[in-house]
């Protein structure tokens, strides 16, 4: 199919009637063996790779939509929406990276004997069917659909307008190979439009989970706009404390991957607070290492008369995600001040700390709030195929269900599972109750 071709993939049925399908799709991946799964991983992989003239067409009819100013994006984003050989090559294999990952299904999480013959267990099982929306990311298809395969849920993918073509052609693949498998195309579908959107998050009798990835305001939106459980992060704004004690070159280091690596990321630093201690030694030092990669320099009062002879800008907002190559530096005082300074600005995303003290980074990493907090290391290590969970659906700042990058943990809950011999309830009640054992079983995860 020719990228032109592309919009003609939106599926036609009505949003509740991609729903139903998806919610059958879920019931036939949940009881599938390991090996079933992983088996339409790798004809997933296959197909993407075979297809790759096709998905490059179609992304470059996106790019030159968006070059051409008809989507109007910003250049983080994109930098985001453009898909070379070299992405399409890491996207097929994070998919493969998914299959080589532990089942993360049937596992016993906890188990109890409540009395002789009778036991409890808790195991792991997907969630059903999950709806994520994003925007500008051709490689968020194909990292969401191999995890929503491994875990056994179905996934609806809501396209932003600016990546639909290459969205439609990577899922119409996709869909593809499921099927040559004798699995159901449904178990990785599409819809396009706002209209859609809206729809999608009215489908709290089907969609057990909405991820929205992107920009706050979309974020936000979804939050404002359903009763399906969202799990995601509004905002990336990350930081960097140098603490007095720090190894300057290692600090520069660090310091330069987190801001230039990938700026357009969440995971990126925005925000660099110095310790006042070797401030006026160590921010010229910053200064000249981040100029010379284009970096835009925002600094508060003190940093700008450190750096008086460097071209940088006052600090109008401290809760400010850039996505670009501009970084916020600012002093503070010791430590307790730049995890106060932490707090009140920042998204409880990644927090960094570069110091040679051992007490300081263990107060640190202990007592700051967020989802992950770093020691002596960039923040764009906050990811999930670097954590090794192959790939992720998203970041969760929330302290409910998942945290930090999800993976397939984040993608099962759990269901109690009772094995009896005839017991009754009435028989642990009066004056001749049998008693229940309450004994704690073995604790470890067994497979199925």
């Amino acid at each position: 199919m020719s990228a032109e071709a592309a919009p003609a993939a939106k599926d036609a049925r009505s949003t509740r009637a991609i729903a139903e399908a998806a919610k059958g799709a879920s019931r036939v991946l949940a009881p599938l063996d390991d090996a079933a799964r992983n088996a339409a991983l790798e004809a997933m992989a296959k197909a993407i790779d075979a297809a790759s003239v096709e998905l490059l067409a179609a992304n470059g009819e996106d790019v030159r939509l968006a070059e051409s100013g008809a989507e109007g994006l910003a250049p983080a984003t994109l930098a985001r929406l453009k898909l070379d050989a070299a992405k399409l090559k890491e996207m097929v294999e994070q998919v493969r990276s998914v299959a080589a990952l532990p089942d993360p299904l049937g596992r016993v999480l906890d188990a109890t004997e409540l009395d002789e013959g009778l036991n409890l267990q808790k195991m792991s099982v997907p969630l059903g069917v999950l709806a994520v929306i994003f925007e500008a990311r051709p490689d968020a298809v194909t990292q969401i659909a191999a995890l929503a395969v491994k875990s056994g849920n179905a996934v609806i993918l809501k396209a932003g307008k600016e990546v639909e073509g290459t969205a439609a052609a990577l899922v119409r693949v996709l869909r593809e190979a499921l099927v040559a498998q004798g699995l159901p195309e449904d178990a990785v579908g599409l819809v396009v439009g706002r209209e859609r959107a809206q729809e999608l998050l009215g489908m709290h009798g089907l969609v057990d989970m909405v991820i929205p990835r992107g920009s706050k305001a979309l974020v936000e939106y979804v939050q404002a706009n359903t009763r399906i459980p969202v799990l995601g992060h509004s905002e990336g704004v990350c930081h960097i404390y140098v603490d007095e004690s720090a190894d300057e070159a290692l600090a520069l280091r660090v310091i330069e991957d987190a801001k230039t690596d990938y700026p357009a990321a969440c995971n990126a630093v925005e925000t660099v607070l110095v310790h006042r201690g070797i401030a006026a030694e160590f921010l010229p030092k910053l200064a000249e290492r981040l100029r010379a990669k284009g970096v835009a320099l925002h600094g508060d009062a003190l940093v700008r008369e450190l750096l008086r002879d460097v071209e940088v800008e006052a600090v109008d907002d401290w809760h400010t995600e850039y996505g670009e190559l501009a970084v916020s530096l600012g002093v503070v005082a010791g430590l307790d001040a730049a995890m106060e300074h932490i707090h009140a600005h920042g998204s409880a995303h990644t927090e960094s700390i570069i110091t040679e003290d051992a007490a300081t980074a263990e107060r640190f990493l202990r007592e700051v709030d967020a989802a992950g907090v770093f020691h002596n290391a960039s923040t764009r290590f906050a990811d999930g195929f670097r954590y090794g969970f192959g790939a992720e659906v998203g970041i969760s700042t929330s302290k409910f269900h998942a945290r930090g990058p999800v993976g397939l943990e984040g993608l099962t809950t759990y269901k109690y599972v009772l094995r009896g011999k005839g017991q009754v309830a009435g028989d642990y009640r009066g004056p001749n109750a049998r008693a229940f054992t309450h004994r704690v079983l073995r604790r470890q995860e067994e497979s199925r």
